[in-house]
């Protein structure tokens, strides 16, 4: 037992300082721009927490990693460093997987570590050759960075470190003209499950003005900077979906078409996985995220034809043609996922018959570790325990590329998107009175 445990919401204030800092140094870098900044696009859910891991590993001096805490106003306080000893259980799994990256990010030459930066913030590397290894560290802090965005405690005051970051560089009578335009998914609070197994809501009041004075974090080396287990079916159309609850017409826009078909997959995905429902007991934003993320995975190998429709409640297939301009890029990404799953699916089974035919021991595949990734979280395939050393096995186990966490973030990134589109928010508490029910 650890001599003392920092509170959940300790290291929650220490680090929305040190995203400030983060998001801050990302802009003087030009790695995000101020209309980056003040969007609500993208995946900045992600990128923000992604850059904070980062630039905090370039200034970890610990070993093992720990990772060092603002001292807020009072200067003379003790330094605290943030680590396995003193780490909330909760975080511990977040604390592993950024543990393992540090050293793999300091012992990167300082252009590989600013094309590193340049990736978690969806930007091409600068550096020819390419270096293999960025892709999976670049994959392990976004992987951490999209569970951290899942917490409604990050959701309610992502928009203030947005704003602290667009104000940077201003003077404090002069602040940025635009104005952060995130606004967090909304709280699940009002679902029928009750409130002592919901997570509570911060208010945006909660992120003082106190842990602006943070040191910044180390530049990132900038020289190069820039100026300014479901197949899919071939051959026939998928069979349809059982509608869910709302049922569409032929008409309904394709929104809705698509919400409902990812929807009515919701169910699957809990009675195949009954961690699931104990999860909607005792965290129902992270269980509902998980749900539509194994829903996305399904209906991307079970319900898209070969040209890429989708085949619906209805059992009509909508194409990317017929998707409005703003949604086409979801619908792209869903069959791109589609058919590599099936890639993945199709070399797993080549490494099974080839070890089958050797007379050796089949290894775990990597669609399932893409399933137990989406189910149990970013520290699944980690060593277990407060600061115990992984085995070589792991290693030996996780290619270099990272391909199994790249494609369950390409999954959980695309859930992410989804429900916060409108269209989404707007249905999710009827669904989430169904979950309520199934999970019962």
């Amino acid at each position: 037992m650890a001599p003392f445990e920092l509170s959940e919401s300790s290291v929650q204030d220490a680090f929305h300082s040190f995203l400030k800092s983060s998001l801050s140094q990302a802009k003087a870098e030009r790695l995000l721009d101020a209309e980056v900044l003040s969007s609500a696009e993208g995946d900045l859910m992600i990128t923000g927490p992604a850059l904070c891991f980062y630039f905090a590993a370039l200034r970890c001096t610990t070993n093992p990693p720990s990772v060092p805490l603002p001292r807020g106003d009072n200067k003379h306080a003790e330094p605290m460093e943030l680590s396995y000893d003193n780490c909330p259980e909760s975080f511990i799994p977040f604390l592993r997987v950024w543990s393992h990256a540090v050293p793999k990010i300091q012992a990167l030459a300082p252009e590989y570590q600013h094309d590193l930066a340049r990736l978690i913030c969806g930007l091409p590397p600068l550096v020819q050759p390419l270096n293999p290894s960025l892709s999976g560290i670049s994959a392990d802090l976004r992987a951490v960075a999209i569970e951290i965005s899942q917490r409604r405690s990050f959701q309610d005051r992502y928009a203030s470190d947005l704003q602290a970051a667009l104000d940077s560089g201003n003077s404090g009578t002069s602040p940025s003209p635009r104005r952060a335009a995130f606004v967090p998914p909304p709280s699940y609070d009002a679902s029928p499950i009750s409130s002592a197994n919901t997570s509570p809501r911060s208010s945006m009041e909660h992120s003082s003005p106190q842990y602006a004075t943070y040191d910044l974090p180390p530049r990132s080396p900038s020289f190069l900077s820039p100026p300014g287990s479901a197949r899919s079916h071939t051959g026939s159309f998928p069979a349809p979906r059982s509608p869910s609850p709302q049922l569409l017409n032929q008409s309904s826009p394709a929104i809705e078409f698509i919400r409902e078909t990812l929807y009515a997959a919701l169910a699957d995905a809990l009675s195949r996985t009954p961690a699931l429902r104990t999860l909607l007991k005792t965290d129902p934003p992270r269980a509902y995220f998980a749900a539509v993320a194994f829903a996305v995975l399904d209906v991307a190998t079970t319900s898209l034809t070969p040209e890429g429709a989708v085949i619906g409640v209805l059992g009509v297939p909508l194409t990317v043609a017929e998707c409005p301009p703003e949604l086409r890029p979801f619908m792209m990404e869903l069959a791109s996922i589609g058919r590599a799953a099936k890639e993945m699916q199709d070399q797993d089974d080549e490494v099974a018959m080839h070890c089958a035919a050797r007379g050796e021991d089949i290894p775990e595949t990597r669609m399932d570790r893409v399933r137990m990734m989406l189910e149990k979280g970013v520290g699944y395939g980690y060593s277990q325990g407060r600061g115990a050393a992984r085995r070589d096995s792991e290693d030996r186990r996780r290619s270099v590329e990272g391909r199994a966490v790249t494609f369950t973030n390409r999954i959980n990134a695309l859930s992410l998107g989804m429900t916060r589109l409108k269209a989404f928010r707007d249905r999710q508490g009827d669904v989430f009175k169904v979950l309520a029910g199934i999970g019962a």
